[in-house]
């Protein structure tokens, strides 16, 4: 694997850990796809920090396990703002 690719994931794995963020927004945050910063952070990042993909996963998971919530409150503010109008 390239050097920048494994600098690459660390980077993203840190990021996502500090801020606990969701896949999209790292994604967003490094102009990168969706699907290169969860290859990065599920596969990669196993073979290069065992410990760092550990912590990643149990954020991932956290977002994982409160998705459906956020989706339900994005609904409804998306209601509320329609009925203002």
């Amino acid at each position: 694997m390239k050097s920048y690719i494994e600098e690459r994931a660390v980077e993203i794995a840190t990021y996502i850990i500090e801020n606990n963020a969701t896949v999209r927004q790292a994604a967003k945050h490094y102009g990168i796809s969706k699907s290169t910063v969860h290859k990065d952070v599920t596969e990669r990042l196993d073979h290069i920090n065992a410990n760092l993909a550990h912590e990643v996963r149990k954020v991932l998971d956290l977002n994982k396990a409160e998705r459906h919530i956020r989706g339900g409150l994005a609904t409804k503010e998306k209601y509320a703002h329609m009925h203002m109008i």
